[in-house]
């Protein structure tokens, strides 16, 4: 399990944190009062934002699996 390309401040939040941050993010991208530069870097972080999630369950399971073995 890599999780390459992931800044350090993603890298340290917890799942809480990140999901917190996601429906911020979200919640900004749906008000009209966004703007179109703003939204690709809230994308992008959006994106960094799920790999880091992606990869704490997968470390999950991974450690799961191995107790139950």
């Amino acid at each position: 399990m890599k999780n390459e390309n992931i800044p350090a401040d993603i890298k340290s939040k917890s799942l809480k944190e990140t999901r917190d941050e996601i429906d911020a993010i979200l919640r900004k991208l749906e008000s009209q009062e966004t703007n179109l530069g703003d939204s690709i870097g809230d994308y992008q972080r959006l994106i960094q934002l799920n790999k880091h999630i992606d990869f704490l369950f997968k470390k999950k399971f991974k450690e799961i699996s191995d107790n139950n073995e």
